[in-house]
C-alpha cells in the first residue's frame, strides 16, 4: 500500500520540477534576436516558452499544496536564490551556441524518460502535467541531437566548441540523479519516479548521439551539486535580478 505523503514533501519536489523549468527556459529566451540563424534564434524561444509553459503548470500545483495563498508569480518572482531549488546545470550562463545545445541535450535526454514515468504516478495532477510535458521533450530530444551530431560532426571549430561545452557541462550531469530527502518520501508513495532508475536510459542515449557527433564521453570525475538546497552560482543571482525587477517593483501589477 502506498505510503501518505506530506503536503511538504510534495510542495518541495513539484517545486523544483518548476524552479528547473522556468530557469531553463529563461536561459533560453536569452537567445532571442541572437540565435545563428531567424529559423534556430525561433526554435530556441519555442523551446524556452514549452519550459515556461511547464513552470507555470508546476508552481500553481505548487502554490495549491502551500497553502499560504501564494500563485505563480508570487513563488517565481518572490523568492532569492537561496530559495530556487533547480539544478545548477539549467543556470548555468548561455556562453555559445554549442554549450547551449549540449545542455540542452543533455537535460531531454534525462527528462524525456523521467516524464514518461511520472506520468504513471499516482498523483492525478503530476501525471497530467508530465503527459503534457513528455510530448515536448520528444521534440527538444530531438531538436538538440540533430543539433549536436551537426556540431560534433562539422567543422573542426564546431566540433571543438562541442567538445569543451561536453567537458564543462558534464559535472553537473550527476545532479539529475541525486534525489532529496523529500523526493525520496514521495518516490516512496509511488507518487514520483525513481530518478536513479533513469539513468541507465539517459546513459544509452547519450552515447548513441555522441557516437553520431564522433563526440566522447568526457572521464568521470567529482560533480557539482547543492542546487536542490539553495546553493547556486552566481549567475542565478544576476539572472533573478534581471527576471523578477519589474515583478518587484510593481507588485500586485496587472495588465
Amino acid at each position: 500500500m502506498p505510503r501518505v505523503i506530506a503536503d511538504a514533501d510534495l510542495f518541495e519536489f513539484t517545486l523544483a520540477l518548476a524552479d528547473d523549468a522556468l530557469v531553463l527556459g529563461h536561459r533560453l529566451s536569452e537567445w532571442s534576436g541572437r540565435g545563428p540563424s531567424l529559423e534556430e534564434d525561433i526554435a530556441l524561444s519555442n523551446l524556452g516558452l514549452d519550459l515556461v509553459g511547464q513552470a507555470r503548470l508546476f508552481y500553481t500545483y505548487a502554490g495549491e499544496l502551500d497553502g499560504n495563498g501564494r500563485d505563480e508569480d508570487d513563488l517565481a518572482y518572490f523568492r532569492n536564490a537561496d530559495g530556487y531549488r533547480n539544478l545548477l546545470i539549467v543556470e548555468l550562463e548561455p556562453g555559445d551556441f554549442a554549450l547551449t545545445i549540449v545542455r540542452q541535450f543533455l537535460y531531454a535526454a534525462f527528462l524525456h524518460p523521467y516524464f514518461a514515468a511520472l506520468c504513471r504516478s499516482t498523483d492525478a495532477r503530476l501525471a497530467a502535467i508530465a503527459a503534457k510535458a513528455v510530448k515536448e521533450m520528444a521534440y527538444h530530444l530531438r531538436h538538440s541531437s540533430e543539433w549536436l551530431i551537426r556540431l560534433g560532426d562539422g567543422t573542426p571549430e564546431s566540433h571543438r566548441r562541442a567538445v569543451e561545452a561536453l567537458d564543462l557541462l558534464w559535472g553537473y550531469t550527476g545532479e539529475m540523479f541525486e534525489p532529496t530527502t523529500a523526493e525520496q518520501r514521495v518516490v516512496a508513495a509511488g507518487i514520483a519516479p525513481d530518478r536513479t532508475q533513469i539513468r541507465q536510459p539517459w546513459t544509452t542515449t547519450v552515447d548513441a548521439v555522441l557516437a553520431e557527433a564522433t563526440l566522447q564521453r568526457p572521464a568521470q570525475r567529482g560533480m557539482q551539486s547543492g542546487g536542490r538546497h539553495g546553493r547556486h552560482t552566481e549567475g542565478l543571482d544576476r539572472m533573478l535580478a534581471e527576471m523578477q525587477v519589474l515583478a518587484r517593483q510593481h507588485p500586485g501589477a496587472k495588465w
